[in-house]
This record gives structure tokens, sequence and C-alpha cells, in this order.
């Protein structure tokens, strides 16, 4: 590996959403060395086309992380059985057994249910008055409700996962030993659900029951592979969506020309979801690092087989190479798709469910709380020590009818 001194990455704590000052700058450079709080240094690439070459190339790849020093925000590293740390085949056989749920047909299917569960938050908040606190009361049973049916989870116990899902996103909000004991009861408590799936005779018709008929009676995935992909599900089922409906409403009310765009084109929707997703810096730092399996050139620089490279999403997504006034919020933007959902092999998989919910819930919040607002600029508590950003309270108020 090259001897360059890295630089520490990143580069600056992040301010509420804000994007990263420095990216500007390295996009007209090329990749620049770095180091992250643990791991080894790694290359950071942070130009759009150099960052979906990384994402989907197969001369970069995940499984090669393997007994590495992976570069990452947190202590703990991730379980080589997990979905996320595989290359294909072994990433396509565990991602076929989950794709049938999350297909664009079968999301359409389900959103008049969504649109059902998102309306009965909204009349609930209606019914008690303003103010209400946007993530509690909203953003994060909407899709918590949803991921829940879905995968055959009990919504009761949506504390007990809201709180191991905050723990396996942690940088620095739990110690490492906290960490450990949530993701192990995390990983008990699934374990529990599918002994009941086993033990139910008549069969339901739900993810979880797939996964266990996929790992038993066809013999397609191991005991451990299906409960990650559980654990996946259930976190990543809700964590991207609960944090973008209160960045997004944040963001809109900080362009109120662009609000107002959007209240009277209530069609733009499905576009602004789109742009509000190019234009919200969700994490923090960089995506999950890719291994270069042979010397690959890349942004003008020779990337050596072994060495990992962290793709910067939020900066590939701010490139005037590909976006016209990128720094600028135009919810009518037509132009080349994002990168926020990822590219390649691990382009997330339940996008089409996630964009469907940011649909929805952007429709019925703008639509059924008139002049919605925050109450108080100061009171909203941003997430802290975790590796998505936003608001973990955000008190809102509307105009009463």
């Amino acid at each position: 590996m090259t001897t360059a001194e890295p630089r520490t990455f990143p580069f600056s704590r992040p301010e509420r959403l804000d994007p990263e000052p420095l990216f500007q700058e390295l996009r007209e450079q090329p990749l620049l060395r770095v180091r992250l709080p643990y791991g080894e240094p790694a290359w950071l690439a942070s130009r759009y086309e150099d960052v979906k070459v990384v994402l989907g190339d197969p001369r970069f790849s995940r499984a090669a992380s393997a007994g590495r020093d992976e570069p990452r925000m947190r202590p703990h590293q991730g379980s080589s059985g997990n979905i996320l740390s595989m290359d294909p085949p072994e990433h396509s056989r565990l991602r076929r057994l989950v794709m049938k749920a999350f297909t664009q047909r079968r999301v359409e299917q389900l959103r008049p249910r969504v649109q059902e569960i998102a309306d009965g938050f909204v009349d609930a908040m209606l019914a008690a008055g303003p103010p209400a606190d946007l993530v509690a009361d909203f953003a994060l049973p909407l899709p918590i409700t949803v991921i829940c049916e879905l995968l055959g989870v009990p919504y009761a116990d949506r504390g007990d996962f809201r709180q191991w899902s905050d723990a396996f996103l942690s940088t620095t909000k739990f110690t490492p030993g906290e960490v450990a004991e949530a993701i192990g009861a995390m990983r008990e408590y699934m374990a529990g659900l599918i002994a009941e799936r086993r033990r139910d005779e008549h069969g339901r018709d739900d993810l979880l029951s797939a996964l266990v008929a996929a790992r038993d009676e066809q013999d397609r995935l191991s005991e451990d592979e299906m409960l990650s992909l559980a654990e996946a599900i259930l976190v990543a089922g809700h964590e991207t969506t609960a944090s973008q409906i209160p960045n997004f409403v944040h963001v809109l009310l900080e362009h109120p020309d662009e609000l107002a765009r959007l209240r009277a084109e209530p069609d733009l929707v499905p576009r602004a979801v789109e742009e509000l997703l190019r234009f919200v810096p969700l994490g923090n730092g960089a995506g999950i690092a890719r291994y270069a399996l042979e010397d690959v050139e890349l942004g003008g620089v020779l990337v050596r087989a072994g060495e990992p490279v962290l793709p910067a999403t939020a900066s590939a997504n701010r490139d005037a190479a590909v976006y016209r006034n990128p720094e600028q919020l135009d919810l009518a933007r037509a132009e080349a798709s994002h990168v926020g959902f990822g590219h390649g092999p691990h382009h997330c998989l339940g996008a089409p469910l996630a964009r469907m919910e940011l649909q929805v819930a952007l429709d019925v919040l703008l639509r059924r709380l008139p002049g919605l607002r925050v109450t108080d600029e100061a009171a909203i508590e941003w997430k802290d020590g975790l590796s998505t950003r936003g608001p973990s309270a955000m008190p809102i108020s509307w105009d009463a009818g």
C-alpha cells in the first residue's frame, strides 16, 4: 500500500444536514488517502463516476474485507455472514430470496396499506392538536409498522428493536460492549420468532416465514444467513425512511419557494423525493469500503490490489460534472439518477419500498397539515454518535382547521 500520509476522515464534525465542505474541493482532485476512526487507511472516491465504478465494478469486492482491519466509523466490524459483506454469486443467492417482497409491482400493491397507516398517524396528530413530534408521532412509527407487517415482527416490540437498531448503527453513542449486547439480544429475539414459525403448522404470509421455508425446505441458506438477513431487513427496513422523513421536511422548510412549488404541484412528489434523496446527506462519512482485487486506475490514481476504497455517495450526489447547480435544491430536476441508494450489486434492496413510503409521507403531511412548520428550531434534537443523520425529535405545528 502507498506510503502517503492519510488525512483523518471525516474531515469535520457533521452539522445537522450540511454537506461536508471539503467535498467540493476534493471532486476537483484525484482520489485522496484517508484514515477513518478505525481500521486501515483507504482511498476516498468523491466523484460521481469514480463512486459508481467502486460500487459496480466487479474488480472491487466486499468479500475481500474478510480477515482485514476494514476502515470503518465504529469499533466493531460486521459479520462475514452478513449480506453486505458478500460478493456475487453468494450475495446474489441471498438477494434473490427476498427480492420478490421488494419489487416495484409488490411495493405498489402495498401503497394503499401504507397510505392507510400514514393517514392513521396523522389522524391521531390532528385529534391531539399541535404541537406534535414529527419523529415520534409519524416518521418513526410509519416505516416501523410497514416493515413489521412485511417481515412478520410484532409491532408491540418496536421499543426493543429500535434500541437495537441504534446500537447497530452506533459510532460513539454506545460502547463496544453495549453494541455487542444489543446485537446478541436482537439475534436471540429473531431466533425466537423463527422458532415460532417452525412450530406454526398453518404457516404465515410474511417474509420471515418465507426465509424459514427457504432454510428448512429448500436448503438455500444457512441458519446464520437467515438470522443475519432478518436482522438486516428489520434495521434497514425502517431506519432510512424514519430518518429521511424529518430530514426532507426540514430541508423543504428551509427552501420555502420549493415547498410552495410542491404544494401547488403535488404531482411533483415522486420527482421531489428523488431530488431530496440526492440533496440530503444521510450518512456520516462514506460508504462501506470495497477492496481492489487487482490493480485498477481510478480517478487518475493507481489503486493497488488489496487496497480499500471508500465511496463517498453524498459527494457524488453533488458532482457538478453530472448535475447542473448541484448545491441548489430543484424539485423538478431531470438529470442523472443519484446514488443515494447505492449502485451495482449492493444497490439497496428496499429502495422501491423506501421511495414509496417517502412519497406517501410527503404527500399526506403537506396535504393534511396546512402551514406545517417547526415550532422551535432550537428544540430540534439532532442525532449524535450514529452513522445516520437527522432529528431524533422535531416539534411541529400546523394551522388548525
